[in-house]
């Protein structure tokens, strides 16, 4: 058996909270970023997967979607995990679900982590900490286990959200280039959806951007930020919704 790690993480929230749940996995692990797949990956029906994305206003970054187009899964079990900013991940693990099974794989785990928002990171901070640790480890060890069960009846899993799906919007943050910018084009090249031209690294596309953040996290100089005004009236908007510290959730067959 192998287990296919397939994630998208701009800030690296995500792959932290992936590592943590492959740490207990004892088998082969490939690990494929999806924003990065763009050749067929052929599952076999022994195999197992963890899918881990961010939660995007709700949602599944909009931009993977077509990625799944890639995945032969040939029923293969899989597990499907977003990770969220500390405020709510509401439709994203249906969303994921779905996407998965277009894939030909079949789902039997979900879970909801906590991690630092990408945006405003004083949401979240510091998480996942020493007990979403312990947590996400128990989560993936019972995942393992269920691969070698024998269940009586098919697995059935529930996992939350709705159909049809919140509408998809994300903060509307833009970041931009300041003077320390030295125009290596970095951001340029890593940049999901191509927002940043190459030629002019200083710019960016805003009606392309999805505000992952990725070039401010990736940018060897630190030239790149989200304006001031713009942050703060994001986290008046935010703020009573991640004050509180949120839970991990799980989601196991019955």
């Amino acid at each position: 058996m192998k287990l296919y790690a397939f994630y998208y993480s701009p800030t690296g929230g995500t792959k932290h909270v992936l590592d943590i749940l492959c740490s207990v996995w004892d088998c082969e692990k490939t690990f494929i970023p999806l924003d990065e797949l763009d050749a067929p990956v052929t599952l076999d029906n022994a195999d197992a997967c963890i899918i881990a994305v961010p939660s995007f206003g709700g949602r599944v970054p909009q931009v993977l979607i077509p990625k799944f187009e890639h995945i032969r899964g040939n029923n293969a079990k899989a597990f499907l995990v977003t990770v969220y900013g500390n405020r709510a991940f509401e439709d994203t693990l249906a969303e994921l679900e779905d996407a998965a099974k277009s894939a030909g794989l079949f789902c039997c785990g979900g879970a909801a982590a906590v991690a630092r928002h990408s945006i405003l990171p004083k949401y979240g901070a510091g998480r996942p900490d020493e007990k979403d640790t312990e947590e996400l480890k128990q989560f993936s060890l019972k995942c393992r286990d269920i691969l070698h069960r024998d269940f009586p009846k098919p697995l059935s899993v529930t996992l939350p959200g709705n159909r049809p799906y919140r509408p998809y919007a994300t903060l509307p943050i833009t970041p931009s280039a300041g003077r320390g910018c030295t125009g290596c084009g970095l951001c340029a090249e890593k940049c999901p959806v191509k927002a940043i031209p190459p030629s002019r690294p200083q710019v960016c596309d805003k009606s392309t951007c999805i505000s992952c953040m990725r070039c401010v996290k990736v940018c060897p100089a630190k030239a790149r930020r989200v304006n001031a005004a713009v942050l703060k009236a994001a986290d008046l908007k935010l703020r009573k919704a991640c004050s509180e510290r949120k839970p991990n959730e799980f989601f196991l067959p019955a």
